[in-house]
C-alpha cells in the first residue's frame, strides 16, 4: 500500500540529518550546555628561509675585517668561519648576545644583530670553502692525534674524534667543524673553557678541565693540520 505524498514527505521531514549522525552519534543529553569542537593545533612557525643576498651585505660591513672576505680569518687568535655549521655560528651569536658567552669585542657586534641578521650572516659564511691549515709543532702533533683520536683514558678525556669526527668535520648543528682550524684559537677556547672563562658547553668545559697546557697546545697544533 502505497503512502499519501503528503505523510511521507511529513515523515521525512521528522528524521534527524544524516550529518548529525556522522558528527556526534551520542545524543545530548536534554539541558546539557553544548561544547565546541576544539581548533586544531596551530603548526609551529618555520624559520624564515636566509637572505644570503642581505647575509654578504651584513658580513662584509661587520664580520669581514677580523675574519676574512670569506670567512677565512688570517688572523690566528680570530676563527675561520667558512664551511662551518650555520645552526653553530647562530646560537654562537646568540649566546654572546644573551651574555651566555662572554668575549668583550664580539659581545658588541651580535647585540645589534636580530635572529635574522644572524641567520642570514651564517648561512652565507658557512657556504664559503674553507681553507686548509697546517700543524705546525713536529714534537707535539703526535701527541695531539693521539689524543684527538683515542683521547685520555687515564683520565676519562674522551676522543675529539667521537663528536668532531675523524677529519674534523663535525656534527651538523651539535658539534663545531674543527679541522683547518686556527691552532691558537683553538687553544684558546679549550683553555676558556677549562678556566671558566667560557661557559656555555659544559660538556666541553668537564672534558678540558683535565687536560693540562701541553695537551691542549697538542691537540689544537693537531687539529689546524686536519683536513
Amino acid at each position: 500500500m502505497k503512502l499519501p505524498a503528503s505523510l511521507l514527505i511529513a515523515a521525512l521531514l521528522t528524521l534527524p540529518a544524516l550529518s548529525t549522525f556522522a558528527a556526534d552519534p551520542t545524543p545530548a543529553k536534554p539541558g546539557a550546555p553544548a561544547v565546541a569542537s576544539p581548533a586544531p593545533a596551530a603548526a609551529p612557525a618555520k624559520p624564515a628561509k636566509p637572505d644570503l643576498v642581505k647575509g654578504e651585505a651584513s658580513y662584509t660591513a661587520v664580520c669581514a675585517a677580523c675574519h676574512g672576505a670569506d670567512g677565512n680569518s688570517g688572523i690566528p687568535a680570530n676563527p675561520k668561519l667558512a664551511q662551518q655549521h650555520p645552526e653553530y655560528l647562530v646560537k654562537q651569536l646568540q649566546d654572546l648576545k644573551s651574555g651566555k658567552r662572554t668575549n668583550a669585542v664580539m659581545q658588541g657586534f651580535a647585540a645589534t644583530l636580530s635572529d635574522a641578521d644572524m641567520r642570514n650572516i651564517a648561512y652565507w659564511v658557512t657556504s664559503k670553502k674553507a681553507k686548509p691549515g697546517f700543524a705546525k709543532d713536529k714534537e707535539l702533533v703526535a701527541l695531539g692525534e693521539r689524543i684527538y683520536r683515542g683521547g685520555i683514558l687515564d683520565r676519562q678525556v674522551p676522543a675529539c674524534a667521537g663528536c668532531h669526527s675523524p677529519s674534523g668535520a663535525g656534527i651538523p648543528s651539535q658539534y663545531p667543524r674543527l679541522g683547518g682550524q686556527h691552532a691558537d684559537y683553538v687553544a684558546l677556547q679549550l683553555s676558556g673553557f677549562r678556566d671558566g672563562t667560557r661557559k656555555n658547553n659544559p660538556q666541553m668545559s668537564q672534558v678540558a678541565a683535565r687536560m693540562n697546557d701541553r695537551e691542549i697546545k697538542a691537540v689544537a697544533d693537531y687539529i689546524a693540520g686536519l683536513r
